[in-house]
């Protein structure tokens, strides 16, 4: 179970760069469709997935063992997407549907209203590009598994809730040397500076027993979110003062 599930994980990685590109896409000039008419069939590589019990980890926190993430997430019904990831004739959405009589499903993405204003509790926080060198879990498309919920997990304190499950998630370290997009986590709001801690190695990073957050490209969650339903609402954000 070990070897295949970090196998699955690490198959995952190359997810990134795609992200990067498709969320650079849509700061400079996107070729995806705004539209809902647009959001009903998203250019590949992106599929929605109707109707479906899901794995929601955009908010989550991640304990990091064996350079692999664990993060606590939600679990949600409904629609979502995520990259399509083609294979014989299947994609994620085919996967996903098999983890209801296989004890598994996958980690995609819908917009947590937490990060919605002016109610929302949460907020993005942007990691620079030129100066970040903290490690996040990407976890579109990762693997969770259900025996974990209502249970418990090493990093996490006291037991699941039945609706929280644990999903493996790869993880990128930025490399400000490489690109100038940055990434996205998601915090408190207000907006409170010092966790911006979590964009440095020196807190966020591979380390056996680190705590590290869900993250995206610069980007990532207004195209997801724009991709899914549309349009995109106003959202909570927070800015670093040293920036």
């Amino acid at each position: 179970m070990t070897a295949s599930l970090l196998g699955a994980t690490r198959r995952c990685a190359s997810r990134t760069s795609i992200l990067a590109a498709a969320a650079a896409t849509a700061l400079f000039g996107s070729a995806f469709g705004a539209s809902a008419a647009g959001a009903q069939a998203p250019a590949s590589p992106f599929t929605i997935c109707r109707g479906q019990t899901y794995a929601l980890c955009a908010t989550a926190q991640c304990f990091v063992f064996n350079k692999v993430s664990y993060c606590k997430c939600d679990v949600e019904l409904g629609n979502s997407i995520s990259l399509t990831e083609k294979f014989d004739q299947s994609n994620v959405c085919s996967v996903n549907a098999g983890g209801s009589s296989g004890g598994y499903m996958v980690s995609m993405y819908s917009l947590p209203q937490s990060i919605v204003a002016p109610s929302g509790n949460q907020a993005l926080y942007t990691c620079s590009g030129a100066t970040s060198t903290g490690a996040y879990a990407q976890c579109d498309g990762g693997v969770c598994f259900t025996s974990t919920s209502g249970g418990t997990f090493p990093g996490f304190s006291g037991e699941l809730g039945r609706s929280e499950i644990i999903c493996a998630c790869p993880i990128t370290v930025a490399q400000p040397s490489r690109t100038s997009i940055g990434y996205q986590i998601i915090g408190p709001y207000p907006c409170v500076q010092s966790y911006f801690e979590y964009c440095g190695s020196a807190v966020a990073n591979t380390n056996n027993g680190s705590t590290i957050l869900s993250g995206a490209t610069t980007g990532g969650i207004r195209l997801f979110t724009r991709l899914l339903y549309g349009s995109v609402p106003p959202l909570n954000e927070c800015r670093s003062r040293a920036e």
